[in-house]
């Protein structure tokens, strides 16, 4: 269930209108970095470890929860930066003087090219904030991306929470206003919160990589193509022992000569690791076992009914002791 408090998680405040910021800010609103898609998204997720992991079902939806405080705080302020922008679109009787609040002509003008640009914020919305980029794009469940796997979500969500930080970063550029730098500070803030919160979550599992379950073939993860010639350089991305599996990077100086070498790759061998096709499949059969284990033992119906809330199933195990009795 929700439950809505009208005041703010932060005090947004604004010192004066600003049409153009405005108009950047719905990024923030209803763009594919912003607070509706990144609120959505835990949401979605969360769904699927609501039994098998509620620990991180708790996590994600706190975390989305708090996301659509976030889209209360950017909407607000879209809100606030339209300060008589929303009474002069009212003004159907008389003709509505907009170069008078915009600052004169030129301005005016400015504003309805914007408005051109991007119809629905000014003319559709009647003033008040839309679900749409910056650019007028509508806002799309394309945004939103799951996976089913915790260790894959999560690691889609530290690349959401990375997005997010970025574009408020670039918007604190465009704007004067101390007190929208606030609330912007603020909320770039909380979305480096949330990105450790996701990275302590997944390193909370064990294992975690690769994402998903099924290991990777030991005869190609650790090797490196250098399919760019000219000004090549080495790193830790294809020289010494890989980051997560431990395995040592073979760097194919000629990709072309090794393929035409190995018949297209398919007589490559493993080489620079312990792993072996058959500790592969072993490990694939053990933690496919384990997962599924933990998933039906956690989805398991009581007395034949499946119920999703707690409260529902003590209420069934008080009944199911009393008819014992």
């Amino acid at each position: 269930m929700f439950h809505h408090v009208k005041e703010l998680q932060f005090n947004a405040r604004v010192s004066k209108p600003d049409v153009r910021f405005a108009k950047l800010l719905l990024e923030q609103f209803g763009g594919p970095n912003g607070e509706l898609k990144a609120a959505m998204q835990y949401f979605v997720q969360a769904f699927g470890c609501r039994k098998s992991a509620p620990d991180k079902y708790d996590l994600l939806m706190d975390i989305a929860t708090e996301e659509f405080s976030h889209l209360e705080i950017v909407g607000a302020t879209i809100q606030m930066l339209l300060t008589g922008v929303n009474g002069e679109l009212k003004n159907a009787a008389d003709e509505s003087d907009l170069s008078k609040m915009l600052d004169g002509k030129a301005a005016k003008e400015n504003y309805i090219h914007e408005a051109m640009i991007n119809p629905h914020f000014f003319v559709v919305s009647g003033g008040t904030p839309t679900l749409t980029d910056s650019v007028g794009n509508p806002w799309s469940a394309t945004y939103i991306m799951g996976m089913g796997d915790l260790t894959a979500d999560l690691r889609l969500n530290i690349g959401a929470e990375t997005s997010a930080k970025m574009v408020y970063e670039n918007l604190m550029k465009f704007t004067d206003d101390v007190y929208v730098k606030e609330s912007l500070r603020y909320l770039m803030t909380r979305e480096v919160a949330h990105f450790q919160m996701f990275q302590a979550a997944l390193d909370s599992i064990e294992p975690n990589f690769p994402p998903g379950i099924l290991q990777s073939d030991p005869k190609f993860s650790n090797k490196y193509f250098n399919m760019s010639k000219g000004n090549d350089f080495k790193g830790p991305w294809n020289d010494g022992p890989s980051p997560e599996l431990n395995e040592d990077w073979q760097f194919i100086e000629d990709p072309l000569t090794h393929v035409r070498e190995t018949n297209g790759l398919l007589d490559e061998t493993a080489q620079g690791t312990d792993r072996t096709e058959k500790t592969v499949q072993k490990q694939n059969k053990a933690l496919s076992a384990a997962r599924k284990a933990e998933v039906d033992e956690a989805t398991r119906p009581l007395n034949g009914v499946m119920s999703w809330s707690v409260y529902e199933e003590e209420m069934a195990a008080e009944l199911e002791t009393k008819s014992r009795r």
